[in-house]
């Protein structure tokens, strides 16, 4: 799907949001599904900056694409992850899972890289993509600034874009210490779930539109 309004469709029929640079690019990044859920958003998506347009007939190899290609696969499974998370957070809130039964689905999971306790899951996710948003902010943005600065305006706007993603993290940490008080609403941790699912959905498409083939191109390693 589209931003309302700005998006445009590609020679295959496919919909892109404004800005999609096209091209025979090998890579797909994963589309932002365009379903928003929040009563209001987190940014203005149609401020968002362009990188430099493609080079025409420009020819990639296996190595140039190797980033490309590992950056989606990241990317795709902090999605798949979200949407656990999701589904966990809806069955606590309907009743339907417990505590023990969330816990042992939890433990099936496979991101295990942070030691698991009750209610664990959203904040170890909330964790690593705080992680993955600061290895790129602190390593991988000011390489590409260097490689080319004509990708300053995109590296600037992902990172404001994490600082956001930051704070809203922190609404669902707080939400989740709501959760188990004495005045108990989950209205509070559905509001930020919801809120975190447009962000990040929308943010990883953004990044991948932006920078697979500065990767590419520039030979940076993700």
């Amino acid at each position: 799907m589209t931003d309302p309004g700005n998006g445009r469709t590609d020679a295959a029929g496919e919909a892109h949001p404004a800005g999609y640079q096209s091209s025979a690019f090998p890579v797909a990044s994963t589309a932002d599904p365009g379903v928003r859920l929040a009563a209001a958003p987190v940014w203005d998506e149609s401020e968002r900056p362009s990188g430099p347009a493609l080079e025409p007939g420009r020819r990639y190899d296996a190595r140039d694409l190797g980033s490309s290609r590992l950056l989606v696969d990241i990317h795709d499974h902090l999605r798949t992850e979200l949407t656990q998370v999701r589904e966990l957070v809806e069955q606590v809130l309907e009743g339907t899972l417990d505590a023990a039964a969330a816990r042992g689905r939890i433990n099936e999971m496979t991101m295990r890289q942070n030691s698991w306790t009750v209610g664990a899951y959203c904040a170890a996710y909330c964790r690593v993509v705080t992680t993955h948003h600061t290895i790129e902010d602190q390593s991988l943005f000011p390489r590409l600034r260097a490689a080319d600065p004509r990708l300053s305006p995109v590296v600037d706007r992902l990172h404001a874009e994490h600082e956001v993603i930051h704070e809203v993290l922190e609404r669902v940490d707080a939400a989740l210490v709501a959760l188990v008080g004495p005045a108990a609403d989950g209205r509070g941790l559905r509001v930020a779930v919801d809120e975190l699912t447009d962000s990040l959905l929308s943010h990883l498409s953004y990044e991948e539109r932006e920078l697979l083939e500065p990767l590419a191109r520039l030979g940076i390693r993700v």
